[in-house]
């Protein structure tokens, strides 16, 4: 089979297309990549998730990038991405490999590479990797796993001091830890599990923790992703513990779901806003914001009230990181709750995010709603929301049909103009934008809106995906 690295590297499900054999094939060529663009016999790091047989996928990828003459850092257990993704840069490593399908429906795994910054690679690395990654066995170089350790060529490590000492770097968390928060964190049974706890118990400040055990097929949600329906027990357990807030990451903990003190979802578009508002005005930093094109136009308005360029993207973190490390900027993220900042690496960091929250929090005296209220004070309400829906049949069929429809109203607002970017995204007269895309890693298309208008969120959707010609 073919493999092709989509938004966020390769994926697929676990036993069908997804197995040990196309790992190695997967591994040979980036290890071939890394050779043919003057790394060669350099270290890598490598790290997974809490999924089915991921660390032994791990250790698979491990075998090839030592039999290709790499010195491989492992982590010795699950980590979470943003964890491995600086531990390439606290190594100095030429790169590294993740062993995740993040969110993804508990049949899938995956596998992501980064650069020698942590970041994701680009779209043109990734198309190099593509082509370099073998037909056969004959292809791939591999030594036994015992070999190589005993040889020095694996060696396992502890990611986590180093980056707790960076966290302790970028934030004050012993302030956090003294606040007497409540605060509630559901991890989705991944890689976020007891990171909280570790973190901010010891002081006045408790840690709730649910979902806290490595379970593969992740019950009580349809995927480790931190959107409703996934989030709903979480957002029940707040209130069952009194919490002043909750903390959600995804299932490798590079993504940030936020739930408030009376139970409510805090959409991603929200949470950017907050984050971006948090370093310019309360940490009073300044620096470019980088987002994709299916993320909010709040940030544009906080552009312009602090005079920071705010520069659009693709969707995806391969378009984000290199653009973050072009532009120096203080910010980026995107649509999925994926939030990376300046200081650190060019990766998302639900965790960093998550303390920047608190901080804000600690700092403002305010409660999530509060919080919400008050960026809304300044650049206005904005509502989101997004319906994903599977398709059948040529994609090419369906982009032709949305192209063709040339639709001059969604929603009743008439449609002032249309992107092609990433996907087809018409924007509104009010501000705001339809957006309507093909997943990079399943066959779904997914229809995205944003507007000032609160009354007008299920109609926008509705007519979105019409002219998708999924209704």
């Amino acid at each position: 089979m073919q493999i092709r690295f989509g938004t966020d590297g390769w994926r697929g499900v676990i036993a069908e297309d997804y197995t040990f054999f196309n790992v190695r094939r997967c591994a040979q060529g980036f290890a071939n990549f890394l050779n043919d663009f003057g790394y060669p016999g350099e270290d890598v790091v490598i790290g997974y998730d809490r999924r089915f047989h991921s660390e032994n996928f791990a250790a698979a990828a491990a075998e090839v990038m030592a039999g290709n003459g790499f010195g491989v850092w492992l982590t010795e257990s699950a980590t979470p991405t943003p964890v491995i993704a600086y531990s390439i840069v606290e190594k100095g490593a030429a790169g590294g490999i993740n062993i995740t399908a993040s969110h993804n429906p508990p049949t899938d795994n995956g596998f992501k590479v980064r650069n020698e910054f942590g970041g994701a690679i680009d779209p043109k690395g990734l198309v190099e990797i593509e082509n370099r990654i073998p037909t056969d066995e004959k292809g791939i170089q591999k030594v036994p796993f015992e070999e190589a350790q005993q040889a020095g060529k694996i060696r396992l490590f502890d990611p986590a001091p180093a980056y707790i000492q960076q966290l302790y770097n970028l934030v004050d968390i012993e302030k956090i830890r003294q606040a007497g928060l409540r605060v509630c964190v559901d991890p989705m049974w991944g890689n976020g599990i007891g990171w909280f706890p570790r973190l901010l118990n010891g002081g006045k400040t408790t840690v709730v923790e649910i979902h806290n055990q490595r379970n593969p097929i992740f019950p009580g949600m349809k995927r480790p992703e931190p959107i409703p329906p996934n989030v709903n027990e979480g957002l029940k357990a707040v209130l069952d513990t009194q919490s002043d807030v909750l903390i959600i990451t995804d299932g490798d903990a590079d993504r940030l779901g936020v739930g408030d003190e009376k139970g409510a979802f805090i959409d991603q578009l929200r949470v950017f806003g907050l984050l971006a508002y948090y370093l310019l005005e309360v940490q009073g930093q300044r620096g470019a914001i980088v987002k994709t094109l299916s993320t909010t136009t709040m940030l544009n308005k906080l552009g312009q009230i602090y005079n920071v360029p705010v520069y659009e993207t693709g969707v995806g973190f391969k378009y984000v990181a290199p653009k973050m490390l072009e532009t120096h900027a203080l910010i980026g993220g995107e649509e999925s709750g994926g939030y990376a900042f300046h200081g650190h690496v060019p990766e998302r960091d639900g965790i960093l995010a998550a303390l920047y929250l608190l901080d804000m929090m600690v700092e403002l005296g305010k409660k999530p709603s509060e919080l919400v209220e008050l960026l809304f004070s300044v650049v206005g309400p904005h509502f989101y929301s997004r319906i994903d829906s599977p398709f059948d049949g040529d994609r090419r069929e369906y982009e032709s049909r949305i192209l063709a429809a040339n639709p001059p109203t969604i929603g009743g607002l008439n449609v002032t103009g249309l992107d092609t970017t990433d996907g087809f995204k018409f924007s509104l007269e009010d501000g705001g934008w339809l957006l309507i895309r093909f997943s990079g890693t399943e066959p779904i298309i997914r229809v995205y809106t944003e507007t000032t208008y609160a009354d007008r969120v299920e109609q926008i959707l509705q007519d979105g995906l019409r002219i998708a010609g999924v209704r």
